[in-house]
C-alpha cells in the first residue's frame, strides 16, 4: 500500500544548498519560495535577485539572506541527529504534502524514509482528553495501524500521544512545530525516540528553533496536507483540531468526527463538524471505506501548478504606485485588486512579491493580502 508520485531528478548538493539559502532567508515563505524558482529558473538566480527586489518593494534595509556557510552547518548538524532535508518529488518526502501550494521546499525528515510513502491518515484531539477519548484514539489507530495506513499526529499531549502510543510497531509520523532538537512538549522525547524505528518525524523548521504560538497552525497544515483524511476525536470549540480540520477542508482531504455526549464540552467542537458535514465517525472502517476510492486515484504531483502563475517584474511606477495605494491594513482579494488597479495579474503578484520581501506584506487565508 504506498502513495506514488512521478519522481524528480534528485537534488545535487549545490542546488539543495542554493534551496535551503533561499528557504532560510527573511520574508521567504513556501509560496513566495516557489514564484521565485518557477520565474527565475534555479535558486541561485533567486538569490541574486532578493535584494533588489526587497528594495523595490520598499524595504527599509537589507534582509538577511542565508549564507552558504549557514545552509552547509544546517545540513551536516541534522546529519548528525539522523535528520536529511528532502524535496518534494525525492523519497521520505510524503506525496500528497508535495501537493500543497505551500508545501514545504525542503522537508527536514528523520526515521524510516519508506514509512513517509505510505498513504497516511491523521488523528488530532484535545490535550485534555477524557479518558474515553484516549480510549478511542488509541484503537482507532491500532485498526488504522492493522489495515495497512500510517498514523501521522502532532505529538501534543493527549489524542495525538494516544494515537503514536498505539501505532509505534505499525508505523506512525510526528509532525514537529518546532526544529528536530526542539521536541515539544519535552516529556514526549521518549515516545518520539520510540516511533522512529518505524516511523518517522518531519519538520519545516531549522535546527534550534524553539516552537511558538503561531507555529502550531503551520505545523497543523503540515498534518492535514501529508494525509488522505483527518479524524478528530474530541475538539472543544475554538480548539487547535478544528484549525486542522478547517485545513484539511481547504487541501481537499476527507474530514471524520468522533460524535461526544452534547454535555461534554470537549465534544462540542467535533458534534459541530458532523452538523458542517465531517464523516461522522464511530470505527476504523468508516474510514478505510471514506479513503479507498482516493487511494485508486494516483497523487497528481505538480498539479498545483497548471499556468506556473507568471511574474512580471516590468510595471511603471504609476502602474505600482496605484496598486499599493489600494493596499492598507483591511485584507484584500487578489483578484480585487487585479480588477481595480486595472493591471495584468502577473504585474499585480509581482508587486505583491516585491511587498513581501521587504516585510510590509501579510497573506491571509482564502487569497487575501493587506499591508503590514
Amino acid at each position: 500500500m504506498h502513495d506514488r508520485t512521478p519522481s524528480t531528478p534528485h537534488l545535487t548538493d549545490s542546488e539543495r544548498i542554493d534551496r535551503l539559502r533561499l528557504i532560510r532567508s527573511d520574508n521567504v515563505g513556501p509560496r513566495t519560495f516557489a514564484s521565485l524558482l518557477r520565474h527565475f529558473g534555479s535558486a541561485r538566480s533567486a538569490l541574486e535577485r532578493l535584494p533588489d527586489l526587497a528594495r523595490r518593494g520598499g524595504a527599509s534595509g537589507p534582509g538577511r539572506i542565508c549564507s552558504e556557510d549557514d545552509a552547509r552547518g544546517e545540513l551536516a548538524a541534522g546529519r548528525k541527529i539522523g535528520v536529511a532535508l528532502v524535496a518534494p518529488g525525492e523519497a521520505g518526502y510524503p506525496p500528497r504534502l508535495a501537493t500543497l501550494d505551500d508545501a514545504p521546499p525542503l522537508l527536514g525528515v528523520r526515521g524510516a524514509p519508506e514509512v513517509m510513502m505510505r498513504p497516511m491518515i491523521a488523528i488530532v484531539g484535545s490535550r485534555n482528553a477524557s479518558g474515553a477519548g484516549l480510549k478511542f484514539a488509541g484503537q482507532i489507530a491500532r485498526d488504522l495501524g492493522e489495515a495497512g495506513f500510517v498514523v501521522i499526529s502532532g505529538l501534543a499531549r493527549g489524542i495525538d500521544q494516544a494515537a503514536h502510543r498505539a501505532t509505534v510497531a505499525s508505523g506512525t509520523v510526528a509532525v514537529l512545530a518546532g526544529g528536530h532538537d526542539r521536541i515539544y512538549p519535552p516529556e514526549h522525547k521518549d515516545l518520539l525516540a520510540a516511533l522512529l524505528e518505524h516511523g518517522g518525524a518531519i519538520s519545516e523548521m531549522p535546527l534550534g528553533h524553539v516552537p511558538r504560538a503561531r507555529d502550531f497552525p503551520r505545523r497543523n497544515r503540515l498534518i492535514s496536507g501529508a494525509s488522505l483524511g483527518v479524524v478528530v476525536v474530541e475538539a472543544a470549540h475554538r480548539s487547535g483540531s478544528l484549525i486542522t480540520a478547517r485545513m484539511a477542508a481547504e487541501q481537499g482531504r476527507e474530514v471524520f468526527a468522533v460524535p461526544g455526549s452534547p454535555l461534554d464540552p470537549r465534544a462540542a467542537g467535533t458534534n459541530d463538524l458532523i452538523k458542517q458535514g465531517a464523516t461522522l465517525t464511530t470505527e476504523a472502517s468508516d474510514v478505510i471505506n471514506a479513503v479507498a476510492p482516493i487511494m485508486e486515484r494516483p497523487v497528481a504531483f505538480g498539479a498545483r501548478e497548471p499556468d506556473g502563475e507568471p511574474l512580471d517584474f516590468d510595471a511603471d511606477t504609476s502602474e505600482r504606485a496605484r496598486i499599493i495605494d489600494l493596499l492598507g491594513p483591511s485584507p484584500i482579494s487578489l483578484d480585487d485588486l487585479i480588477r481595480m488597479s486595472d493591471a495584468s495579474p502577473a504585474i499585480v503578484r509581482s508587486v505583491l512579491l516585491e511587498l513581501e520581501l521587504a516585510g510590509r506584506l501579510e497573506r491571509h487565508g482564502g487569497g487575501l493580502v493587506s499591508l503590514v
